[in-house]
């Protein structure tokens, strides 16, 4: 380090004194010199090929905002090639019908400061969100030379959480309880709505919580059996203690003993020096939350019934018991009984975990609690991304015409995908719901609130009477759209005139012929 920091004194030294040289020759001999110790300091790293080389995307303005440069990286992650935007001016091409919104180059060139931005880019076939930091090159003097601005997909940031989550396991491995004051802050919100099933688990947890009895919590994927079981944690005796989160699908069943019971030092090749505590010591006096639990492999099925019996373990290399004091939680998404019938969990352990049951039911049997569900994910996501943003009486209601085979976790996704989408505007066309869901047409209309009910009275008087027999309401609603759509193309020569005659998109006209089975000659776009 001291080698660099004398290089770069002599070249602010020579950076200095060149401009006063009147010799033109010796002034090129400096400046030769200078660009030798810069060839020098770098050792010949090639930084190009460096950059080239990245996976996050990379893009270069000069000081007034051209684009000089783009790395491969860039391309593969947004879809934006050389072509598209190099010796752009970066403001020409900010903008939603044109390659990305948002980033952090402008601001960077307004304030010469560091920036941190999210972006939208449009070039893929869905929008894409990604977060960008913008850095200034400044030169001596101190105006801007050039902007860096680095990005990366904001889908990407699944895996760190993956990360992180190592990260603090292997934090408190070391150092037990270093991470424990913030614990509050790795547990869900809460509990979200009071009605049927959801009310009746909320009674069960006020009378269980509170003592030391094991609880298996079962339902389908996504249906927030995590959140039920931070939710016994808050209202237990053991609230101030560790509380302990173990995916037994996601550790490899060659690791997954040592995570749980841990080592001794030399315990097998490669095992640390110093050996290492387990979870189930970290978890000590606190709860210890299993989930998938159905995955755990018939060896460890053993050990762990032994465990929860005498509330001690032997770590791995060890011969000496420690002895444990650990509520359980255990979660899955498998049938066990199913399961212990195939031979494929342990009848034993089964109904030692199984002392209080607890089904949390799928979110389409609990359609009562919807709207409060997507009032608190657009609570959520509108504070994190600064955005307003509302829901229509008709938008609801097709939400809830659809299944959710992923349950609450699919609604959080598509809640944060429709906030992100709908640009800082507030909403999103119900024609992006529609493409998203894409909910069977044979679902009953009745089930909907009217939809775009302005849009059909600003021409009603264009279209024909439904007939006077007719006292169905929604049938006369449907005849009467049909009527007026087939008047209407009939006097359009394509869809997008007629989308503008009747103030809606032409794709959800495109969707309403096939709906009614309209013919219709003129099918250019």
């Amino acid at each position: 380090m001291d080698q660099y920091l004398s290089i770069r004194a002599v070249q602010a030294i020579l950076r200095n004194v060149i401009p006063q040289v009147e010799q033109p020759e010796l002034a090129a001999q400096l400046r030769e010199v200078d660009a030798r110790l810069e060839t020098f300091h770098d050792r010949g790293i090639d930084f190009k090929e460096v950059v080239d080389n990245l996976d996050d995307s990379v893009l270069i303005t000069d000081a007034d905002g051209l684009v000089l440069y783009i790395n491969p990286a860039y391309t593969r992650n947004t879809g934006i090639t050389e072509g598209d935007i190099l010796n752009r001016d970066i403001h020409s091409v900010i903008g939603e019908d044109k390659l990305f919104t948002g980033g952090a180059v402008t601001s960077v060139l307004e304030s010469k400061k560091s920036a941190f931005r999210l972006s939208t880019t449009y070039k893929t076939e869905e929008p894409l969100v990604g977060y960008v930091v913008g850095t200034p090159i400044l030169k001596q003097d101190g105006s801007l030379r050039q902007v860096i601005a680095c990005s990366r997909p904001i889908v990407t940031l699944n895996s760190l959480q993956e990360d992180f989550e190592a990260f603090v396991k292997e934090v408190n491995a070391i150092r037990p309880g270093y991470i424990s004051k913030d614990s509050d802050k790795h547990l869900s919100e809460g509990m979200v709505g009071k009605y049927g099933s959801l009310e009746k688990i909320s009674t069960l947890i006020d009378h269980v919580a509170p003592t030391d009895a094991s609880v298996l919590i079962t339902g389908e994927s996504g249906v927030g059996k995590e959140v039920v079981a931070d939710e016994i944690y808050r209202r237990s005796l053991r609230r101030d203690k560790p509380y302990v989160k173990i995916n037994c699908a996601s550790i490899p069943g060659h690791l997954l003993e040592s995570e749980l019971f841990g080592y001794e030092k030399g315990a097998f090749t490669g095992a640390n020096a110093k050996g290492k505590i387990g979870l189930f010591e970290y978890a000590n006096h606190g709860t210890l939350m299993l989930d998938e639990i159905g995955d755990m492999p018939m060896d460890l099925q053993v050990k762990l019934l032994r465990a929860i019996q005498s509330q001690e373990i032997t770590r791995i290399g060890g011969t000496k018991p420690i002895k444990l004091d650990i509520r359980f939680l255990a979660l899955t998404n498998a049938d066990l009984k199913k399961k212990v019938a195939e031979g494929a969990f342990r009848q034993d352990l089964y109904y030692r975990l199984n002392v209080i049951p607890m089904s949390v039911p799928p979110l389409r049997q609990r359609l009562e609690d919807f709207e409060a569900l997507c009032d608190h994910f657009i609570e959520r996501f509108t504070k994190k991304y600064n955005r307003t943003f509302g829901l229509t009486d008709w938008q609801i209601a097709y939400m809830k015409r659809y299944p959710w085979p992923g349950n609450i976790r699919e609604l959080e996704n598509v809640m944060e995908y429709l906030i992100l989408c709908s640009s800082g505007i507030g909403r999103i066309a119900d024609d992006v719901l529609r493409g998203l869901l894409n909910v069977p047409e044979e679902t009953p209309v009745s089930q909907l609130p009217a939809e775009e009910p302005c849009q059909m009275e600003t021409l009603g008087e264009a279209a024909p009477e439904p007939p006077a027999e007719e006292l169905d309401f929604n049938t006369a609603v449907a005849d009467f759209e049909k009527r007026l759509l087939e008047q209407v193309l009939s006097e359009s020569s394509n869809l997008r005139e007629a989308s503008r005659k009747l103030n809606i998109n032409a794709s959800t006209i495109s969707r309403k012929i096939k709906q009614y089975q309209i013919e219709y000659e003129n099918r250019r776009s």
